[in-house]
């Protein structure tokens, strides 16, 4: 699988919720690194165990927006929802030994367009 599919396959994993299925694609010395917290998840299990405790409302659904490779580099854009929580995250991930061995993740937050630039911009 190259590096796109791979990341293809982690969101079609994630969508099922089986967060220890998905801790299969990643690399033995995974990190995922949120820079907007300042925390790092070291590790498969971490990663599994801490997806699985999150408080959700239901069940999570990912929706891939876009995906863009380099090489062994893949940027995905990716609508995130519980049902009542709506989130997008945007996530640089590193492929290694065909495996995901590192993300960089952002979770941006949505904020109302200032009405000085309203003459140049339409909402969408």
């Amino acid at each position: 699988m190259n590096p796109k599919q791979l990341i293809e396959q982690f969101w079609k994993t994630m969508e099922g919720n089986d967060f220890y299925a998905v801790a299969q694609l990643l690399h033995d010395e995974f990190t995922l690194e949120w820079p907007q917290s300042g925390e790092r998840v070291r590790g498969p299990e971490n990663f599994a165990a801490l997806n699985t405790a999150y408080p959700a409302e239901g069940k999570w659904s990912f929706i891939i927006n876009s995906i863009v490779a380099d090489g062994a580099v893949v940027v995905s854009d990716v609508s995130v929802s519980d049902g009542k929580l709506h989130d997008r995250a945007i996530t640089f991930s590193t492929i290694r030994d065909g495996r995901i061995w590192k993300q960089v993740e952002y979770w941006p937050e949505p904020f109302e367009a200032p009405a000085w630039r309203a003459g140049w911009v339409e909402k969408v």
